[in-house]
């Protein structure tokens, strides 16, 4: 059983884990603070290195758990791509963060909804992006797949509701792009990244290799919301209502 946390102390994982454990489960915790009860709990206690998060909403420890994702899958497959691919990401990191993504403020400053879309393993990183426009800039954002959001969803889009997809370097490159265009059919303000010609704002990325290209993409978006947090008038490291550790049980 893996577990990953950046607290490692939210009672419900916590007592999760506790019973896989006491069904059998070898327990790898993927773990940002190593005092925490999950570390110390688990048969191997992985530590993500993140350094202390100071904001209710995480941001280094979740590409921590990424990148710290992406070694044990190259470890467990002897896949040298994906190791290299690793290899190459701190470097890669900077980079993204100095990316310019300021074309967004203006499409997302006055906005009360949002759709972020991606796909494949693209996804993934959408549904983080749509979390941190909810929790640092306090309006709706939800995320969907690119192969999803043509179904219902879609009938929202259109003039006044922005939408921002983002794509990888691999197979379902042409469908985003192809997404790309029914959305700017419909006149939604558009941002795109990682899609390369494409209709819309286009956002700045970074080519490598399409597995880490998502990861690349939430770094220059951090940047980016942190900004337009503050332009809407908002503490990004403090949102209300929000505590640093979610107490589910």
């Amino acid at each position: 059983m893996l577990a990953i946390s950046q607290s490692g102390r939210s009672p419900d994982l916590v007592a999760a884990a506790t019973a896989a454990k006491a069904r059998g489960a070898y327990l790898v915790s993927l773990v940002n603070d190593e005092e925490s009860p999950l570390f110390a709990l688990a048969d191997l206690a992985l530590p993500l290195c993140a350094g202390l998060e100071k904001s209710v909403a995480a941001t280094k420890s979740f590409i921590a758990t990424l990148a710290a994702l992406l070694q044990i899958v190259a470890a467990w497959t002897q896949d040298q791509r994906i190791a290299d691919a690793t290899t190459a990401l701190p470097d890669l990191l900077d980079r993204a963060w100095a990316l310019d993504w300021s074309a967004a403020l203006p499409v997302l400053q006055n906005a009360d909804h949002l759709y972020v879309a991606g796909r494949g393993h693209g996804f993934g990183i959408a549904q983080e992006m749509a979390l941190k426009v909810k929790e640092t800039c306090g309006f709706h954002a939800e995320a969907f797949s690119a192969a999803e959001v043509r179904h219902g969803p879609m009938a929202l889009v259109g003039p006044g509701f922005p939408v921002l997809l983002t794509a990888q370097d691999d197979e379902s490159l042409p469908s985003v792009r192809a997404l790309a265009e029914e959305f700017a059919g419909r006149s939604a303000p558009l941002l795109v990244a990682g899609i390369g010609q494409a209709p819309g704002t286009t956002l700045p990325a970074l080519d490598a290799d399409p597995l880490v290209q998502p990861i690349l993409l939430v770094q220059s978006f951090y940047r980016m919301v942190n900004t337009l947090a503050l332009a809407r008038g908002r503490d990004p490291d403090r949102p209300p209502t929000l505590a640093k550790v979610t107490e589910t049980v």
